[in-house]
């Protein structure tokens, strides 16, 4: 019962009975369209039949000459030899001359009636003997308006029947043929075409969240099931890429989480283990706060992460961005100094945006401190500026060391450090998580650096609510 539900079972089934519905209406027109044109190609030689042999008669003086009539005439003779019967009638319905099988044949009164109005008609009776149909035509014989006979031309339907049999036949017997071959080829077409899909359901049923590995590879092809195929294998791609790097974030995070919590241990175990002088225990307090911060800034790091996986903004509203970034510079222009930097900037009034304020200020806080931290000589530029799209760029420049070429598409992967030996107070997760809250307003975070001249992040914030706004004000 299972193997009636399968689609190829049913797509076989459909085609055997949109076939038989087709056959089926076809043999219906074809029967009744044979039979109405036998028909009337039967009712056409019995009207030509009486109108030869209605010519063949001779009339004299009102009266039907016998001696010189059909018995005589080639063309009765050649009707009767076409197996027609020919019946001539006198206008009270008494047989005066018949020649052909049905000479004995009844006469119908209605037919006469209609013949001495001067009316020609058909009628259909059915030979007792034979059991056959018998197509009648009735004609009347009209001299000068005067009615002098009445003809009649038979014609048995034995041949028509037949005919009509057979074709009957036939269609009952190609009807199941043609069916059953309908649905077996469509059982062998439809498995030809789903046997993607069964490899598709192999390879589903081998996949697991531990090995994303397994790919159909089928023949490239531009069909509905190629193109699923292909779909399905790029959706296997990004997912293991997806898995690999929240694999990678999962372990990457456990390492520096442990970092800290392992200090802290070390700390509380070698300061147990014997007396201490007062300044001791102050200086493991002071260690253990100096890991708790760093523990703390990494969970909040951790935390923004999660946040904006999903890609939501805490709150909108709408900041006074020039200000921002200002505030921003001002409380990071004491670190650059004490580095004997310079931060500087170029930021004019009116920006403005609708966006969170405290994520945009971990963005800038981010980019800057990162700038500041692999800085050692020169300085640091803050440009900001309106495009005519209505986002709002801003470009932060360094003098540092830059990053190297094969570094530069990595440095926004979570925990990605370029140097991986330095002991740094950073775990990876600045530009990363810069990268989130750009994505969150509708931007992008582009990099450009050359070792040992510096390093260019261009920031990108879609807004056109405030471009709106502000355009007017441009121009």
């Amino acid at each position: 019962m299972k193997r009636f539900k399968t689609l190829r079972v049913r797509f076989a089934l459909w085609v055997a009975m949109l076939l038989l519905a087709a056959l089926v209406v076809f043999g219906v027109f074809v029967y009744t369209s044979l039979a109405r044109g036998l028909s009337s190609a039967v009712d056409n030689l019995l009207r030509l039949s009486a109108s030869q042999a209605i010519a063949a008669v001779n009339i004299e003086d009102g009266q039907i000459n016998f001696t010189d009539s059909i018995p005589e005439g080639a063309s009765a003779t050649d009707l009767v030899e076409h197996g027609l019967t020919i019946r001539i009638l006198s206008p009270k319905g008494d047989v005066l001359q018949a020649f052909g099988p049905y000479r004995a044949a009844p006469v119908d009164t209605s037919a006469l009636s209609a013949a001495v109005e001067g009316r020609s008609t058909f009628g259909t009776f059915t030979d007792p003997q034979e059991k056959d149909s018998v197509r009648i035509f009735t004609a009347p014989i009209i001299e000068d308006t005067h009615l002098v006979g009445i003809v009649q031309v038979v014609q048995d339907l034995g041949d028509i029947k037949d005919t009509l049999g057979r074709l009957l036949a036939a269609l009952l017997l190609a009807t199941p043929l043609l069916v059953g071959l309908a649905g077996v080829s469509g059982y062998f077409l439809a498995a030809r075409a789903l046997a993607p899909i069964d490899t598709m359901t192999r390879t589903a049923r081998r996949i697991s969240a531990e090995d994303l590995s397994a790919r159909l590879n089928l023949p490239a092809s531009d069909d509905e099931v190629g193109r699923l195929a292909a779909t399905f294998d790029e959706m296997l791609a990004r997912l293991d890429d997806s898995f690999r790097r929240e694999r990678q974030f999962t372990a990457d995070a456990s390492h520096e989480l442990r970092t800290p919590l392992a200090a802290m241990q070390a700390i509380l175990s070698v300061i147990r283990q014997e007396r201490r002088t007062p300044e001791d225990y102050e200086q493991a307090l002071d260690d253990l706060a100096e890991e708790t911060d760093r523990l703390r800034a990494l969970t909040e790091d951790l935390l923004r992460l999660a946040r904006g996986d999903l890609r939501q903004i805490a709150a909108r509203e709408t900041v006074d961005f020039s200000i921002l970034l200002r505030n921003v510079s001002d409380s990071l222009r004491p670190l650059a100094e004490a580095k004997g930097l310079t931060l500087e900037g170029t930021i004019p009034d009116g920006l403005r945006m609708i966006g969170d304020n405290d994520g945009l200020i971990r963005l800038f806080v981010n980019l800057l401190d990162n700038a500041i931290q692999f800085t050692e000589h020169g300085g640091i530029t803050v440009a900001a500026s309106r495009e005519d799209n209505g986002k709002l760029r801003v470009t932060i420049a360094d003098t540092g060391c830059g990053i190297a070429v094969e570094h530069l598409p990595h440095i926004f992967n979570r925990f990605y450090r370029v140097d991986r030996s330095r002991t740094g107070r950073g775990v990876g997760l600045g530009l990363a998580i810069a990268l989130e809250i750009a994505h969150a307003h509708g931007g992008t975070i582009d990099a450009s650096s050359e070792e040992g001249k510096g390093t260019m992040f261009v920031v990108l914030l879609n807004d056109p609510i405030s471009a709106a706004k502000e355009l007017p004000e441009r121009e």
